[in-house]
């Protein structure tokens, strides 16, 4: 039985974009607070769904549901275009699901994820950044993975924000997203910028500089773990030294 059209899936294939969800708050200025606003209120917050270093992820991405806390009026909130992103003003930090739907024909259930808004700083500076009323950013690098999308999602993901799927051989066709203008494989994924930039920590250097930080915790932890070893045996051995003197006779002098 032939596949139905829009449902044939690419075998074999793996493409994963990343993104970046977070959020910002500002503490409000009691002497500047507009009157219409809660009295409780301290702060005004957004959180966001958006691409590393602000890349366009809206050729993949249709709309992005924020879950509120339930106090709120209209508590489940919806953004259908970029920036997906919605700014509120509060008292109190809880939990927000984001709920990711893909766009039309990509054949993707939506994928949630949580976000934990964050109002207050912490850490060995909190006090010093209260006083300096400093906004307080929270974000985590996320990869959302399709494993063998169907062939109309695979040319959509492989063509880029710029790219619009046409016929077949077309310009956004199949083979079009396979291989470039040279003839040459196309590369399938979405990496990071080689550098940081304003606002976007994420890097291939910023990895790079993790990964040897990982490498010499690892290396500490594998010293930690020889030291502790080696007195183990140290102390086995005195342990069994004791017990080849028990029952012995003890002599009075």
């Amino acid at each position: 039985m032939p596949v139905a059209t829009g449902t044939k899936r690419v075998k074999g294939v793996s493409i994963y974009r990343p993104f970046v969800f977070g959020s910002i708050a500002r503490p409000i200025d009691p002497n500047d607070k507009p009157k219409n606003l809660p009295a409780e209120h301290t702060h005004q917050w957004t959180v966001w769904v958006k691409g590393v270093d602000d890349e366009d992820i809206s050729y993949w991405l249709k709309k992005v549901q924020f879950k509120l806390h339930e106090t709120y009026a209209n508590a489940l909130r919806t953004k259908e275009s970029p920036p997906f992103e919605i700014t509120e003003t509060g008292w109190g930090e809880f939990e927000i699901q984001l709920k990711l739907h893909f766009v039309d024909g990509s054949n993707e259930k939506p994928q949630a994820l949580w976000h934990a808004l964050k109002l207050h700083p912490y850490g060995p500076d909190a006090e010093g950044q209260r006083e300096r009323r400093e906004a307080i950013v929270s974000q985590n690098y996320e990869e959302v993975v399709f494993n063998e999308p169907v062939e109309q999602f695979y040319e959509i993901l492989t063509g880029g924000p710029n790219n619009t799927p046409k016929g077949k051989g077309g310009k956004g066709s199949k083979q079009a997203a396979m291989y470039g203008r040279s003839g040459g494989p196309r590369l399938r994924t979405a990496e990071l910028p080689e550098r940081e930039g304003p606002g976007n920590p994420y890097s291939r250097g910023a990895e790079g500089k993790e990964l040897d930080r990982m490498k010499e915790a690892i290396k500490t932890v594998e010293g930690l773990v020889e030291r502790e070893t080696r007195e183990l045996k140290e102390k086995e051995g005195r342990l069994e030294v004791l017990r080849g003197t028990e029952g012995g006779v003890i002599k009075k002098r």
